[in-house]
């Protein structure tokens, strides 16, 4: 192995270390499979460029909390620009402050997933399909409740369901995909009573939130089932999924409800 080569190993190495909120899992990413290839030092350097530029976004912000997402896949043929959702807060130390991102991630394309609580690298160094951030600032209040929520491992798991589904029924608590977990803790967060996943989604409903409609036929969504364990349709009502309308909670549906009821600010990108 090349100097060069053994540098990157030993950078990106360190720079994927996550730490699991449950138990030790195998290697996850957002709903890709995993494949064993040696990092691009193109990618390494355009990963860890975006992860210090955001880092400096978010301490001029002023902000403590802020919901970040990156544009993982490729999703313009429904009309969606980010693809993966992570709730990233100001955590001090003694040796000064730095930015922690906790989200949920699916392992290797399988059924299951788990919380991981990563830096802005690991966040960026995903192989993302475009190296995009897109940010909001939270409001004051949803603020102060999550950033107690996230320093807290059970507080954070409380919520989460391991059965991962990436079009999972918004309305339903069979599976559960990473936006979901994401907005579903929001929702904790804000409201008291919400310590469950239906009362966190009868919440939701009642403050407006409307996911996305994707528009996906029959042979997509059989293709999908039979050659993707980490796709179902089976917590969708049959009304619906005959009618080719499946409905799922997207980065970008999040972000348009945040702004609509008050509780971020305008999303900010950077590229």
């Amino acid at each position: 192995m090349s100097a060069m080569a053994s540098t990157l190993h030993k950078l990106v190495a360190a720079a994927v270390l996550a730490l699991s909120l449950a138990a030790a899992t195998p290697p996850a990413q957002a709903g890709r499979s995993c494949e064993a290839r040696l990092p691009d030092a193109g990618a390494v350097v355009r990963g860890l460029d975006l992860a210090e530029r955001t880092a400096r976004a978010l301490d001029a912000s002023g902000a403590e909390v802020v919901l970040l997402a990156r544009a993982g896949q490729d999703l313009s043929k429904y009309g969606l620009r980010w693809s993966h959702l992570g709730l990233a807060y100001k955590e001090t130390t003694d040796s000064g402050t730095r930015w922690r991102v906790v989200h949920k991630l699916n392992h290797c394309g399988s059924a299951r997933a788990d919380l991981y609580r990563q830096g802005l690298a690991e966040f960026f160094l995903d192989d993302p399909h475009e190296y995009r951030a897109g940010y909001a600032v939270l409001s004051a209040e949803l603020q102060y409740g999550l950033h107690a929520l996230l320093h807290d491992n059970r507080s954070v798991q409380r919520l989460h369901t391991p059965a991962y589904n990436m079009v999972a029924y918004p309305w339903a608590q069979q599976y559960q995909q990473s936006n979901q977990w994401v907005i579903e803790t929001m929702a904790m967060a804000l409201e008291p009573a919400a310590l469950s996943r239906d009362r966190a989604q009868a919440w939701l409903r009642f403050k407006g939130y409307e996911p996305t409609t994707l528009r996906l036929g029959a042979m997509t969504r059989l293709g999908a089932r039979m050659s993707a364990a980490n796709v179902a349709f089976d917590d969708h009502p049959n009304h619906q999924r005959f009618a080719d309308r499946i409905d799922t909670i997207t980065a970008d549906s999040v972000f348009e409800w945040l702004r609509r009821a008050g509780l971020s600010e305008t999303l900010k990108e950077l590229r």
